[in-house]
């Protein structure tokens, strides 16, 4: 059984089920849209804060990358005219840099976010999908894709559990 996400009649609180502490196991891939299926496995946590009276939020993360640990954020905000969400990520290893914004919706309980950056100086389509393990256990994916979204490659999962 996979439970859908929440989904309210605005969208506005898609999110709220992600608000608190989070423990986080991260699965990415080592080399990206090169063929290679070899995985690294870490861990992590997060804590999640509404903004905007309930339009936004945002999540600060501890990654555990294995050598080289580091801290990012993820910032989320919804637009009610627009009925989407916008996501930017800032890298806490390259603190002058935000990614430029992921956009998108909840629709039947999947997030499904994308947008545009380049990797090793080539255009790549970007997706995020926000799915529901089981009860209060989100999944986040990410995907590129180099042919315009035609075919991807998933490259980084991160399963939460909710922290104690």
């Amino acid at each position: 059984m996979n439970p859908s996400l929440p989904r309210s009649a605005s969208g506005a609180s898609d999110f709220d089920f992600f608000h608190g502490q989070w423990q986080v196991a991260h699965r990415r891939l080592k080399h990206r849209l090169c063929n290679n299926q070899d995985w690294e496995e870490f861990g992590g946590s997060c804590s999640v804060f509404p903004l905007l009276g309930g339009l936004g939020n945002v999540d600060d993360n501890i990654i555990d990358l294995p050598g080289a640990p580091y801290r990012a954020l993820t910032l989320r905000s919804f637009d009610p005219a627009a009925q989407q969400w916008s996501i930017w990520w800032l890298d806490g290893r390259q603190p002058g840099t935000l990614d430029a914004p992921m956009r998108g919706q909840f629709t039947d309980g999947v997030g499904t976010f994308y947008g545009d950056d380049s990797l090793d100086g080539k255009p790549i389509r970007l997706r995020f999908l926000w799915t529901m393990a089981g009860p209060d256990a989100p999944r986040w994916e990410q995907a590129f894709s180099s042919d315009g979204g035609t075919s991807w490659e998933i490259n980084w999962v991160m399963s939460f559990q909710r922290a104690a």
